[in-house]
């Protein structure tokens, strides 16, 4: 199934709604008796329902098309209260679904032109959505982030000697001054080769117990406001039966590399369903 970065909905006023897909999950007998709730669903729409096609299920909502064109969507993209709103929304469908069996999750804002659409293309991609619910069956998505701590810079506060202290020899001003730009630069690459090493290890043992893995983007403290080195940005799809141990594995990791750890999860496989 297409899977649009952005809406792509009818013009306002073309027609009375449009066609928003959270999730696809098999046609059984727990699909059909879900009970979604009257309020779920994004701000505005009707009944959050389920669309069947052949041997699969999409789970829609109607929602007005007026709310979902490219020019609002974009707008809606650079209000944060806004956005984290409809992701919200959208999560809470989806985690809904995923309690009771394997689900594709579709990435938020995937709109239709119609139910008629939307099953067509369902059908289209049936064997797609086979693969990528067998392959995510009995699992679940762990997310980790790993950060280091911002270290002071080095100097008589750290412990830690300047170049021009090193021998007794005190070199002039200018010359003292470049040898401890050089010398604090030199030390923070060093600490941030350090921590990516802690990173791959990390990395390498959560593997080595998931099923696929995905590295994302790390963030830098200018996006998100935190003064830590954020070295590892990953996410790991492990079996249920494993869940204790990842808990564990990421507490003795934490403890043997001094990192700090992130745990989240278990989340829905959002980043593991596109790979079939």
């Amino acid at each position: 199934m297409t899977q649009p970065s952005a809406p792509r909905v009818p013009p306002p006023g073309a027609d009375d709604g449009a066609t928003y897909v959270f999730a696809v999950c098999r046609a059984t007998r727990a699909a059909s008796a879900l009970d979604l709730g009257e309020e779920a669903g994004m701000p505005g729409g009707g009944a959050v329902r389920l669309i069947p096609a052949g041997l699969l299920t999409a789970v829609v909502q109607t929602v007005p098309a007026a709310d979902f064109t490219d020019e609002v969507w974009q707008r809606r993209l650079s209000d944060r209260t806004q956005i984290e709103r409809y992701a919200r929304a959208h999560h809470t469908v989806v985690s809904n679904v995923s309690a009771h069996g394997p689900v594709v999750p579709l990435p938020l804002a995937t709109l239709y032109h119609d139910d008629e659409r939307a099953r067509s293309r369902l059908i289209q991609e049936t064997d797609r959505f086979h693969a990528a619910l067998k392959r995510v069956a009995h699992h679940a998505e762990w997310g980790v982030k790993v950060y280091r701590p911002v270290a002071p810079e080095p100097g008589p506060e750290t412990g830690e000697p300047l170049p021009e202290a090193v021998g007794g020899r005190a070199p002039g001003a200018g010359l003292a001054y470049l040898n401890r730009k050089r010398g604090a630069q030199a030390l923070r690459e060093r600490r941030r080769e350090q921590a990516l090493d802690v990173a791959e290890t990390i990395d390498a043992e959560l593997r080595g117990l998931a099923a696929a893995s995905r590295r994302l983007r790390t963030h830098g403290a200018a996006l998100s406001g935190d003064r830590r080195m954020h070295v590892l940005n990953a996410t790991y799809l492990v079996a249920d039966d494993r869940a204790d141990e990842v808990r564990r594995l990421v507490a003795v990791l934490g403890d043997r590399t001094g990192a700090q750890i992130e745990l989240s999860g278990p989340w829905a496989p959002y980043s593991f369903v596109g790979e079939v």
